[in-house]
């Protein structure tokens, strides 16, 4: 094929926040395809919080980008060529691999598509990865009974949005703690949480605590740092906190102090991180129930769109700075 490739690489890595040097664009042949792989055109790129730890070279639950690779992230694209039956050129998949144009991606990694179902950037967003990690932290992890208080940061993106939703479905009275005004109307008068509060004003944790009179029952974690401070002494005896994510303090060395553990004897706290991949069954559970709440309507979301790939790397750190509303997904071409 005569098209060529556009890729960002991860040029060197971040000491503390990420910078734009820290990326570079390159154009290159496209990717030949091995049996068994598809060839796709990436047509929307997925930028998501957990990135950033991929660029550091440290054990993680999932391995470092090296240098001079493909930043890794997930994509919808179009399949260009085929090598395996069940794959057309034309047909829509979920799963091309990387910040790039092109891919040549196993075809057991590919989810076919009807662009019919959905729009086809929320198989990124509210069906993909970020709405299956917030249906398995508030199903799985949390539980939220009804008449409790379920308590979530980030409440405006991509994983906060739809977790509040679920546990709101599930009974529970929702606070969602959100930066701005703006972001928290929208959780309140779009998504239907119980309360917005915001975390950007001066008086934050005394906002928190008139929120959220009885206390805090359930506490789902996205942010970290000043925000996770301001909900510890909330905790009612028995609380449950699930951790998602601390994007907070992602660019934090060495880490950040924490809250005083000795709350979690005090109070009988049970306190579980959790990583979606751990729960591979949930994605298609997810993708039918989510699909269904779509349909009738019953499932709320927001997309932060950028165009153009070579647009990544500065909406990835706005990302990481609390700069987008709703998930951000970059329109490659």
């Amino acid at each position: 094929m005569n098209e060529t490739n556009l890729q960002i690489r991860l040029a060197r890595r971040p000491e503390g926040a990420p910078q734009p040097g820290d990326f570079s664009l390159v154009e290159t042949a496209p990717p030949d395809m091995a049996p068994g792989e598809v060839l796709v055109r990436h047509r929307y790129l997925s930028l998501d919080p957990y990135m950033r730890g991929r660029m550091d070279d440290a054990k993680s639950y999932a391995a470092a980008v090296g240098l001079g690779e493909v930043m890794q992230g997930q994509s919808v694209g179009q399949v260009v060529a085929s090598t395996v039956p069940g794959f057309a050129p034309g047909d829509w998949v979920l799963g091309g691999q990387g910040w790039q144009r092109l891919s040549a991606v196993p075809a057991g990694g590919l989810l076919k598509l009807d662009p019919e179902a959905a729009p086809l950037t929320a198989w990124l967003g509210v069906l993909g990865m970020p709405g299956t990690t917030a249906w398995v932290g508030t199903t799985r992890i949390a539980v939220p009974r009804p008449g409790e208080t379920f308590v979530v940061s980030a409440a405006s993106g991509a994983v906060g949005s739809v977790a509040g939703q679920i546990a709101k479905r599930m009974g529970a009275r929702v606070v969602g703690i959100a930066g701005g005004p703006e972001k928290c109307a929208f959780v309140t008068d779009t998504l239907g949480f119980d309360d917005g509060v915001d975390h950007r004003a001066e008086d934050f944790p005394a906002r928190l605590a008139a929120a959220c009179p009885e206390g805090i029952d359930v506490y789902f974690e996205n942010v970290g740092g000043a925000v996770q401070h301001a909900v510890w002494p909330l905790l009612r005896d028995f609380g449950r906190v699930a951790f998602c994510g601390m994007v907070a303090e992602y660019n934090t060395r060495p880490p950040a102090p924490g809250p005083s553990l000795m709350q979690v004897v005090r109070k009988r706290l049970s306190l579980r991180g959790f990583i979606v991949m751990d729960h591979p069954d949930a994605f298609a559970e997810w993708r039918r129930t989510g699909a269904r709440w779509l349909r009738e309507g019953a499932l709320q979301y927001r997309e932060d769109v950028v165009q153009g790939l070579e647009k990544a790397p500065d909406a990835f750190l706005g990302l990481l700075g609390g700069k987008n509303f709703g998930k951000l997904i970059v329109a490659i071409d």
